[in-house]
């Protein structure tokens, strides 16, 4: 099949996808799916009463890739998709999801994606939000629902790249014993962007982990606001981290909280937020870079 050069741009930004893949994929744009493949060991199957894929994972995958990005270059449509992700036991797989949109009015995407991980599965979830063109009220709004049986693993690395007017991104996840899930969250906004996002981990299972890290920089007069819950109702480790850069009259506001149910629970978190210091650019400016190179490229490592 042919892609549409900006499809080829957003692909590339959004799944590091030059061309469409072999293996399990998913490839829908404007709301249709255009390409779905499967393999023996991943299979890709269209709900037959919903807007979405119903993806199963076998116990024989190992180390296998699977492709399910989405691209909306229709102004005017906003699409929806309720995407469900049977892992099974034993299990080990790499998911690059993901959505760009293109266009010049309004547009959007809300993915709703459920993760039934087995025992001793491992998942690696990757995720990246981008919007380009001109025009306002470009959304995308996430929502993750995450359950996972005894000693799975999952990492989960969410990245809004820029250009989304609004977001709201919104995480839930159960563990049962010896589960373990590290979740990376990455967020750029500028002009009159807000973005906002909402983790609620359960932390059921004795000796189950979770290591939550937020990163974000606000830009211009954009708005963040984070907020994370982790509960802990066994034996269990918690620990929640979110750094925000603002500049220019842009807004961060962090609120990440912890609940111990139980006394063997073990939770921590932590916050920061302030501007990039004035020695980093002096620093950098006599290397040779200009005032605002030296900001981005605090910027981009800050975000790496």
């Amino acid at each position: 099949m042919k892609i549409d050069n900006i499809s080829k741009t957003l692909l590339k930004k959004i799944a590091n996808l030059h061309e469409i893949p072999d293996g399990a994929l998913s490839f829908r744009k404007n709301g249709k799916g255009e390409i779905m493949s499967s393999t023996p060991n991943i299979e890709i199957n269209k709900k037959p009463d919903n807007s979405g894929i119903d993806i199963v994972v076998h116990g024989s995958c190992q180390h296998e890739a699977c492709h399910i990005p989405v691209v909306v270059t229709e102004n005017g449509l906003f699409d929806m998709v309720y995407n469900d992700f049977y892992i099974e036991d034993n299990a080990d797989v790499v998911i690059v999801a993901g959505c760009g949109v293109h266009s010049t009015g309004e547009s959007g995407h809300d993915g709703i994606h459920t993760f039934h991980i087995g025992k001793n599965a491992k998942v690696l979830y990757i995720e990246n939000h981008l919007a380009i063109g001109d025009g306002a009220n470009k959304q995308l709004n996430p929502t993750t629902i995450i359950k996972m049986d005894n000693n799975s693993q999952m990492i989960m690395e969410t990245t809004q790249i820029g250009g989304v007017d609004y977001s709201n991104r919104k995480t839930t996840a159960t563990l049962k014993d010896g589960a373990v899930l590290n979740i990376t969250e990455k967020v750029l906004t500028s002009r009159f962007n807000v973005a906002k996002t909402d983790f609620k981990v359960n932390l059921l299972g004795k000796n189950s982990k979770c290591n939550l890290v937020s990163r974000s920089v606000a830009r211009d007069e954009s708005e963040q606001i984070f907020k994370s819950n982790i509960i802990g109702k066994n034996e269990c480790f918690g620990h929640v981290e979110c750094d925000g850069i603002v500049l220019d009259k842009a807004r961060v506001s962090s609120q990440p909280k912890v609940d111990a149910k139980s006394n063997l629970a073990s939770l921590s978190h932590e916050a920061a937020i302030g501007k990039i210091a004035g020695e980093q650019i002096l620093k950098l400016m006599t290397l040779g870079l200009t005032e605002k190179q030296a900001e981005q490229k605090i910027i981009e490592g800050f975000l790496k």
